[in-house]
């Protein structure tokens, strides 16, 4: 198994310590990738930069998208660890070669379920960790140092110093790395709408707009009504018809086609614009097949929620 050491400052790690969050945004301001190969389900370690020169701490990573830097603070506001927009935004730009774009693009790795050390349960770098090394480093349970990193997530280390293991919440037999991972977990809402976002390649899903301040993403089983954050479980609307899904004047039936309800015209004398995608196919599918809308929560919206 290989897993990710990423650096980051103390600001970052002491704002989001004294909170207690079910996932965080560990962001870069470029949005080149940090690193290749790492499965989604492996633990990710924050490595706090010199003098401490410590690990403070870990998530499970989920995976890493490419986000406005507007969209990163819609989906995840603190967890970006700044208190508001204007600080979030003046750390990025103040490192950012292209700050003078009005929304530049930023790396996120998305983490579940982190966990801060307190400082005296903070763990030494490895052995072989380089002074020049500024974003981080890929590290293997088949090393000295990678098994001795894996050590720090341990039930017996975790117990110890009274920390939750941070574990993700999973199905029932689910795979806990790669691929089923995403397939299986259950994610935080800013993950949640992040990886929405990414799946449909920043497009509705019912008209393939891709203006993304107005792009949402909707539950299809709403989460009040026992609906999983899984991606299988979601869709990218515009906020228009994510309101008309939401009511049930919309709905997508599982072969994947668009029915606009007859109420709209009933109630309001109108709704051409909607009509026009009456029975058409969705406009922007997800390609990984986890990701697609799942055929049982389109069943269920279509026999709970639409008005047919």
């Amino acid at each position: 198994m290989r897993f990710w050491v990423g650096v980051t400052d103390r600001r970052w790690f002491e704002f989001l310590r004294a909170r207690h969050l079910d996932e965080v945004n560990f962001w870069q301001p470029s949005a080149k990738p940090m690193f290749s190969s790492i499965e989604p389900g492996t633990p990710f370690f924050f490595k706090l930069k010199r003098p401490l020169n410590h690990i403070g701490g870990y998530g499970t990573f989920v995976s890493f998208v490419r986000l406005p830097l507007s969209l990163a603070w819609e989906s995840f506001g603190e967890k970006n660890g700044a208190a508001t927009l204007r600080e979030f935004e003046s750390l990025i730009r103040g490192i950012n070669p292209r700050a003078h774009e009005p929304d530049p693009e930023i790396g996120c790795a998305l983490l579940a379920k982190p966990v801060f050390f307190g400082d005296d349960a903070l763990a030494v770098a490895p052995s072989d960790w380089s002074s020049n090394i500024v974003r981080g480093k890929t590290y293997s349970d088949s090393t000295v140092q990678g098994d001795a990193l894996l050590d720090l997530v341990s039930p017996e280390r975790m117990d110890k110093w009274g920390e939750g293991r941070g574990d993700v919440a999973m199905e029932p037999d689910a795979p806990r790395y790669a691929e089923p991972f995403l397939a299986r977990a259950r994610l935080g809402q800013g993950t949640f709408r992040a990886l929405i976002t990414d799946a449909y390649s920043r497009r509705c899903a019912v008209t393939g707009e891709n203006i993304v301040p107005v792009l949402e993403a909707a539950h299809i089983r709403p989460f009040s009504e026992e609906g999983p954050s899984r991606l299988c479980n979601g869709l990218l609307l515009r906020s228009d018809f994510h309101k008309l899904f939401d009511l049930g004047y919309v709905t997508v039936t599982p072969d994947l086609r668009v029915e606009v309800s007859r109420t709209i015209r009933e109630e309001w004398f109108n709704g051409k614009a909607y009509y026009r995608v009456h029975g058409s196919k969705l406009r922007s599918v997800p390609q990984q097949p986890w990701s697609k809308p799942g055929p049982e929560f389109l069943r269920w919206h279509n026999e709970n929620r639409y008005r047919s």
